[in-house]
């Protein structure tokens, strides 16, 4: 396979042919309308036909256009079902798959990681991948010890290619606004871009992941690989086998999806106050069941650090609107900037705006659902009603930037999973700020 630089020119002039534009689509809409198709006819025909070019050219790429066609296969959940049934096999692979590397081409990266004599240090390796990634692809092995590990190697010129690819995919951001209403893009692919260095060198993977090994050992819920050797391009781990998350949400049980969404949920808001990091990549292809039912994790590359865990800010914040002072969560919200001084905002309507976010607090259970996400994603972005007036008033942050992509991506496999557990129970155990007299680390 040629390596990813080369593939560059290719990948962006098949970016560069999309008919996406604006006008584009609402041109093509107004000649349907005018020949009397009715408006939602009308409307769901090009959410299919821009669903159908994009996923299209996502499946085929690395490198960015992988990585943000991962996290758009979260919120398939918000997409409406007419739309998302033909593709969520498309998206559900893009979590987990891409065209292999050449076995001469992984060689090479072994070599100049790990030294000409690299297979020496294993006593067998398979040439052919057992998973891809956005930068890179894992191979199964024996370690020179005798135990299974995971190798995963990284693409040659993968920081070229993800960069140039980012930039391809930012000028579809309005074709996803319209495939997904209420998402922000532009921000995301900011945030993503600022943290390819860290990702591109797997040395940062390997600490990231030696604190949670250390942090989750022997946890009866949860299971982290152990590393056994890292290098800049190449990450040797322990071999962990499993069920994958993705097959929990096609074909799980009832109580199979309750029990995989709970530890989901704990292991995300656990993370920085048992590790001081927060698991930054929470697509479906990071995590496992393994075979004694803990919930295995997978890909530390976009751990981010929290060494004070998360800010008390958020759980105080989400503390006062359940207790309905309209008045003290907008001073909040304004202390934190997500409403800037200068913008008159009515605190009451804020208060019901924000009301629907923050139900799954509200009660002891609750069914995370695809129907839920697509009514709050459609109520955020509907021009006809006064919460889209509101939303348009309020920002977002730089400093929860990953924490809002990390959420918003939790609730979106949640919502796959239909999830129904006591997610009011683990804030109060997690989060700082959210339940006044206990402490954030639980019992």
């Amino acid at each position: 396979m040629p390596d990813m630089p080369r593939n560059a020119a290719s990948r962006t002039a098949r970016l560069a042919s999309l008919p996406l534009s604006t006008a584009g689509r609402t041109a093509w809409g107004l000649g349907k309308r005018l020949g009397g198709a009715p408006a939602e006819a009308v409307a769901a025909e090009m959410q299919a036909r821009t669903a159908e070019q994009v996923f299209k050219v996502l499946g085929e790429l690395k490198g960015g256009a992988m990585k943000f066609g991962q996290m758009m296969s979260i919120f398939e959940a918000a997409l409406p079902e007419e739309v998302a049934t033909p593709y969520r096999a498309t998206l559900t692979k893009l979590q987990d798959s891409a065209p292999p590397m050449a076995a001469e081409t992984v060689h090479d990266v072994l070599a100049d990681d790990l030294g000409h004599d690299w297979h020496e240090l294993f006593q067998s390796f398979d040439d052919h991948p057992a998973a891809a990634a956005s930068i890179g692809q894992v191979h199964r092995a024996v370690w020179w010890d005798g135990r299974e590990v995971a190798v995963k190697v990284q693409y040659p010129g993968a920081g070229d290619a993800l960069r140039a690819d980012l930039a391809q995919i930012s000028r579809l951001g309005r074709t996803f606004g319209s495939m997904i209403p209420g998402i922000d893009v532009k921000p995301i692919l900011e945030e993503l871009n600022e943290r390819l260095v860290e990702e591109l060198d797997y040395r940062l993977e390997a600490e990231a992941q030696d604190a949670f090994a250390l942090g989750y050992a022997d946890d009866p819920e949860f299971a982290v690989p152990e590393v056994v050797q890292g290098a800049e391009h190449v990450i040797v781990s322990e071999w962990m086998d499993g069920r994958p998350l993705a097959d929990v949400i096609a074909t799980g049980t009832r109580e199979e999806r309750d029990e995989a969404g709970l530890r989901y949920v704990r292991f995300l808001f656990s993370g920085p106050a048992r590790v001081g990091l927060l698991h930054a990549d929470p697509h479906p292809g990071n995590y496992r069941i393994t075979p004694d039912g803990r919930l295995g994790v997978l890909d530390y590359g976009a751990a981010a650090r929290v060494p004070g865990g998360l800010s008390p800010a958020i759980g105080r914040l989400m503390r006062t609107a359940l207790a309905g002072d309209a008045e003290q969560m907008l001073d909040g919200l304004r202390d934190e900037g997500f409403v800037k001084p200068h913008v008159h905002v009515d605190a009451h309507e804020l208060h019901n705006y924000l009301a629907p976010f923050i139900e799954p607090a509200a009660v002891d259970d609750f069914q995370f659902t695809r129907e839920w996400m697509r009514e709050q994603f459609t109520r955020v972005n509907d021009p006809r009603a006064d919460t889209y007036t509101l939303a348009l008033k309020l920002n977002l942050p730089p400093s929860y930037l990953l924490i809002h992509r990390v959420w918003l991506a939790g609730i979106g496999v949640l919502c796959q999973l239909d999830t129904r557990a006591p997610f009011r129970a683990e804030l109060e155990r997690w989060l700082p700020g959210f339940a006044a007299e206990e402490s954030p680390l639980g019992a």
